[in-house]
């Protein structure tokens, strides 16, 4: 999709497969339990948690840890109680970054996510300074040699996805978000596997960031997805060329 920061694509491109793997678990189990708690087990009549459940199956989470993680939402199994936060700022270059968070203590996260924009170059905006500047939109990631482009065109846009773009290794698929469900159980059905499913906001302006810039901002983004309570960080940036992995 024009004007995607296409991040999503850069981390799987740079990503530590088995280590990446274990905390996107982490992060999903949390939105399945929040998701259960405020809408409730049945799937059918909760449509965050049946969206959280598509992004389960994407990292071929077992079945017995999504159920596991609805219990600790409704309550028939003990846990930890998360409340959502948001934090909004501003990397180098000036590109807009929002974060999604979930966290037992927001005194404890608020000053250290600060922390983390300022050593690496951002600053922590005001609630509202960038969320203006997101579209939320369904995201899906097909790896290539899976399937052939016709058969997947063929099968996203008949359910009605928005776009199909090549991603080098990967197509990235983006849909209304009202028909992101709709278009995950299509590909399901055919035996097309997706390396993620998310619902995603989507930058409506870009901004251009290359050379050292573009490391110190990956840099940023790696610190704020490392940070225990993150659960996703969407930002405007269109990087000139896809900066080297830091380690």
């Amino acid at each position: 999709m024009s004007g995607h920061s296409k991040w999503s694509t850069i981390k799987h491109k740079k990503s530590a497969a088995d280590a990446k793997r274990g905390q996107e678990f982490t992060r999903v189990i949390r939105e399945i339990v929040v998701a259960a708690r405020e809408g409730g087990g049945d799937a059918e009549a909760n449509p965050r948690l049946r969206q959280a459940i598509v992004a389960a199956r994407a990292i071929n989470m077992p079945q017995d840890n999504i159920k596991r993680a609805v219990q600790r939402g409704t309550g028939e199994l003990p846990g930890v109680s998360y409340e959502e936060v948001h934090y909004e700022g501003f990397g180098p270059e000036g590109v807009a970054l929002f974060v999604e968070a979930m966290t037992d203590n927001p005194k404890r996260t608020t000053p250290e996510i600060r922390h983390v924009f300022s050593k690496h170059g951002g600053n922590l905006g005001a609630p509202n300074s960038v969320s203006w500047m997101f579209e939320r939109r369904g995201l899906l990631l097909v790896r290539k040699g899976t399937v052939s482009e016709d058969t997947l065109m063929e099968v996203a846009l008949e359910a009605g996805a928005e776009d199909i773009a090549d991603e080098g290794d990967l197509w990235e698929i983006t849909t209304p978000v009202e028909v992101f469900e709709d278009v995950s159980r299509s590909l399901s059905a055919v035996g097309i596997a997706t390396e993620s499913a998310e619902i995603a906001r989507v930058p409506t302006n870009t901004v251009a960031v290359g050379g050292k810039k573009a490391d110190q901002l990956i840099r940023l983004l790696e610190a704020l997805e490392d940070h225990d309570d993150v659960q996703k960080v969407w930002g405007n940036m269109e990087f000139e060329e896809v900066p080297s992995a830091q380690g």
